[in-house]
């Protein structure tokens, strides 16, 4: 059983509160609120596991002047 269905667990079979939740499985007390916000939410979706890549790339080079770099490199 995965530590996300265990935190699930104490929180809404056994009742137990963030606070207990997070001491007794050694997780971060933000952590646990995020689960069970993500739980609400989706259901048994939110134990699959999530990307860890970046939505945006602020330092990324824009598409547009990627075109005209790679024009003039060709030319």
């Amino acid at each position: 059983m995965s530590k996300a269905r265990l935190v699930i667990t104490a929180l809404f079979v056994e009742g137990q509160t963030a606070c207990e939740v997070a001491l007794r499985y050694g997780v971060h007390r933000a952590w646990v609120y995020k689960l069970k916000a993500r739980y609400l939410a989706e259901g048994e979706a939110a134990f699959e596991p999530r990307s860890r890549r970046p939505r945006t790339s602020p330092r990324a080079t824009h598409r547009r002047r990627w075109s005209w770099y790679s024009r003039c490199a060709n030319s």
